[in-house]
């Protein structure tokens, strides 16, 4: 979810599943990742190039305003003068209660992320497994293989079967 915050994304997506897993607190991932030459900042590049920044209009509106006299950028401007920058952006969604009452914040997972989190459980317990670590979330966003986290890895030059079978080994030596 901070992830998908820091980019100002009100939904949770395979890119910030893969943007968690490059943190260096996520262990063995982090690292596997990096050896497959993958940064956080060029993932991020990546999302932005892919995705698009967040926008407070669309193209479309600017350019009707535009069109009868109105300067987008300077009101943009002078918003951020008078209200502080990131005026315009939307507001973080409440927190509200989750699952035992635990404080939830953050936008939903997507479907793709929701996938991934079901396919990390899989594999855990394909694995015999007793827990879902960030290898096996890994492991579900290779398998899941179809969102804009397998077509960043896939972009950046990431052998996928490679790098299943160097998590999955890792996961043997830890054991």
């Amino acid at each position: 979810r901070a992830q998908a915050r820091g980019l100002g994304h009100r939904h949770v997506g395979t890119e910030h599943l893969l943007l968690g897993l490059l943190d260096p607190d996520a262990g063995t991932p982090a690292t596997l990742l990096a050896e497959a030459g993958l940064t956080s900042d060029g993932v991020r590049a990546q999302i932005r190039r892919l995705v698009g920044e967040p926008q407070f209009l669309t193209d479309a509106d600017a350019a009707a305003l535009e069109r009868i006299g109105i300067d987008v950028a300077a009101v943009r401007a002078k918003l951020e003068e008078s209200f502080g920058p990131g005026a315009l952006e939307p507001d973080e969604p409440p927190t509200r209660s989750g699952l035992f009452g635990r404080r939830t914040s953050g936008g939903p997972f997507g479907p793709r992320a929701k996938k991934v989190l079901e396919l990390a459980l899989r594999e855990a317990i394909r694995l015999k497994h007793n827990w879902i670590g960030s290898e096996h979330i890994l492991l579900g966003l290779i398998r899941e293989g179809d969102g804009l986290a397998a077509k960043i890895m896939v972009d950046a030059g990431v052998d996928l079967a490679r790098l299943r079978r160097t998590t999955e080994e890792s996961l043997r030596a830890a054991a």
